[in-house]
């Protein structure tokens, strides 16, 4: 089992992208290893329950500007769920799964949620709400729309996605990662500028876009 480590300093050093920590929580089997999969090497298949957490790295490139993703992938079995806020601590980051075609998920990512919220206090990390296996959608249990309010009533970000279509999984990352670099910049951190505040701009309508459809 991967051991739990502190925060990633965000600060990155000159010519170097900042590094950010992001924890993926869920119910077992509603996906987290396959979207991390997909969105790190892009492939997909059949994954066995993760044991304790699995750790990915990834780079991300939003144009002129990228960050380091250190993902987290926490196991959703219940006999892992006592030692899974370990993982929580430094986090900068939170994808919350559920799979919409089982509500009890949903239920469940309600409880990771309040969790995470024990751990780390409410604004503190960024948090997206992920409805996956959308290529499931006529065994759907979780409308997009029940998603989407339950997100707006905590102030997360919402998306679906399906790992095994390679469908929004990059964009569920890279609406998080510009997040991160909005609230940094907003917290007088480095700065993006120029083209990389417009490609911020961008990004933040891209997903606007999305959870409005």
């Amino acid at each position: 089992m991967a051991q739990a480590v502190g925060a990633p300093r965000s600060g990155a050093v000159p010519g170097q992208p900042c590094v950010f920590k992001l924890v993926l929580l869920g119910s077992g089997s509603v996906g987290k290893s396959s979207l991390a999969l997909r969105f790190v090497k892009n492939d997909f298949k059949n994954i066995l329950p993760t044991v304790g957490c699995a750790f990915f790295t990834k780079l991300v490139d939003l144009g002129a500007v990228s960050l380091k993703f250190e993902i987290w992938d926490t196991a959703g079995q219940e006999k892992y769920h006592s030692v899974c806020h370990l993982y929580f601590r430094g986090a900068n980051a939170a994808l919350l799964v559920y799979d919409i075609t089982r509500r009890d998920s949903f239920c469940k990512a309600q409880q990771w949620l309040k969790d995470l919220e024990r751990e780390i206090s409410p604004g503190e990390v960024v948090v997206m709400l992920v409805g996956n296996k959308t290529d499931l959608d006529e065994e759907r249990e979780v409308t997009f729309q029940e998603g989407k309010e339950f997100a707006e009533s905590k102030r997360l970000l919402f998306m679906e996605a399906s790992a095994r279509l390679n469908h929004q999984v990059t964009e569920v990352f890279s609406t998080v990662a510009r997040e991160l670099l909005r609230r940094e910049e907003a917290q007088g951190g480095p700065a993006p500028k120029g083209d990389e505040r417009l490609a911020l701009k961008a990004g933040l309508a891209r997903q606007a876009r999305c959870c409005a459809r």
